[in-house]
């Protein structure tokens, strides 16, 4: 087979609140996609915030591996860029581009944000047309197209342009079925739509170019949707991401897959699918046996974790098909309200005392009769078995990754931006006391 080209196409805060996972979206050309493609209904981002999360898919490794614990435009960076995959690519024979979101690398810099990364091109608005134009000139392959829409992040549209009646609108769990949630979710539905259109332009892009049958498309998103306990969160809600892959190697023909997969997945299953020697650093498993039919799973467990986002919420969590525990690390026991984003949905939650809600240093659920994640059994001891295997599991793996968290709070850079976690609106330079930073620029 020749190497296929790659497009990776990706929104913001999408979570799986799209039209082939079951929802009331309408999305007709991702659920176009997934009927030709492949379908992963039990996948996880590694963190359910915005550049750790895209950080971990394109390096294949952990944010606190990679350097990857905030936000680039708050002051983060990677480590190492040419541990980001078009690297691993180039060497062989990939020309890449990049046209739209990025967000691992600061727009702030001295040099460019995509030179930074190490693109070999870059399109600067209207950067869609322009790649469109790019699938269609006949270009030089193979080559791997970053392609990144700010939806469905807020600020969403006003109600007016919401094609959806609120009324009859469906909020997502764990929220409760209100007039605003309802306006929160119709708005929401209307970004998603307008995703969903765009995307649809790239590929009949890909279509009208005749290259469709030769690059493997990736359309995923960062994280879960932009709500109380979704983004932001180690819950399912948070981390249960899209993931639709279509082109060769046997990306096709509407396969729905249910185990469990992650991000880090990605990286090492274009190696296997070039055939080419994975990096020593990657963290996933090639989803070539899944695809394929081979297995029904890949994984017994999967890890997620938290840093900084808005403030300093330093998680973990472990996941099996069956069991979900997440830990704390912070003294905090109630909402670290900036790391949620301002919308109807959050204000209702604050009016009702959100603000004085506690929150458990340890969690355990059980998926199968808590898939929403709303009963601890950390006190029970008839789940004592389970609860110690997992925190076996969780102290493994943060040995194993070095995890900063042994040692203390994870370091911030040299001033990086970041909100008072009792503030409600963003902008404060503030950073918490107990975290020192790494003395990195």
């Amino acid at each position: 087979m020749n190497r296929p080209n790659i497009v990776y196409i990706h929104s913001h805060d999408t979570g799986r609140y799209i039209q082939p996972y079951g929802h009331a979206i309408e999305t007709p050309c991702l659920q176009r996609l997934a009927e030709e493609g492949v379908l992963f209904r039990q996948n996880f981002c590694i963190n359910p915030t915005c550049s750790p999360s895209r950080a971990a898919l394109l390096t294949g490794c952990f944010p606190h591996e990679n350097g990857m614990t905030g936000l680039a435009h708050r002051g983060w960076a990677l480590n190492d860029y040419k541990k980001h995959m078009l690297h691993t690519l180039r060497l062989h024979g990939y020309t890449s581009v990049l046209a739209g979101v990025q967000h691992i690398a600061s727009t702030k810099a001295e040099k460019d944000s995509w030179q930074i990364i190490g693109y070999d091109k870059n399109f600067k608005r209207p950067n869609y047309d322009q790649a469109m134009t790019f699938l269609e000139s006949s270009p030089k392959e193979p080559f791997f197209l970053s392609v990144g829409y700010k939806e469905t992040h807020r600020i969403f549209p006003p109600i007016a342009d919401a094609p959806d009646d609120p009324r009859y609108c469906m909020p997502p769990a764990p929220l409760p079925d209100t007039k605003e949630t309802r306006q929160d979710m119709a708005r929401f539905k209307a970004s998603a739509r307008e995703l969903d259109r765009m995307m649809g332009e790239m590929f009949a892009a890909l279509e009208r170019s005749g290259l469709a049958d030769k690059t493997l498309v990736i359309c995923t998103t960062d994280h879960g949707i932009a709500f109380p306990r979704m983004k932001c969160n180690l819950h399912d809600s948070g981390i249960g991401v899209m993931l639709i892959m279509r082109g060769p190697g046997g990306f096709t023909g509407g396969k729905v897959i249910d185990g469990m997969t992650s991000h880090l997945d990605i990286y090492p299953t274009i190696c296997d699918l070039l055939g080419i020697e994975p990096p020593a650093w990657l963290r996933g498993k090639t989803l070539l046996p899944l695809v394929r039919g081979k297995t029904d799973n890949i994984h017994n467990e999967l890890f997620s974790e938290i840093n900084y986002h808005a403030a300093y919420e330093p998680q973990r969590a472990v996941r099996t098909q069956r069991w979900k525990y997440i830990r704390r690390y912070d003294e905090r026991n109630t909402p670290v309200l900036p790391n949620c984003d301002d919308g109807e949905s959050k204000s209702l939650w604050l009016a009702h005392g959100w603000r004085d809600q506690s929150l458990s240093e340890e969690s355990l659920f059980d998926l199968v009769f808590d898939p929403n994640e709303t009963a601890n059994l950390v006190k029970d001891s008839k789940y004592k078995p389970v609860l110690t295997d997992l925190r076996k599991r969780l102290a493994h793996w943060m040995k194993e990754t070095n995890d900063p968290l042994l040692k203390g709070p994870v370091p911030y850079p040299a001033g990086a931006i970041m909100n008072n976690p009792d503030s409600l609106s963003p902008g404060d330079r503030l950073v918490p006391a107990q975290a020192p930073h790494s003395g990195k620029a």
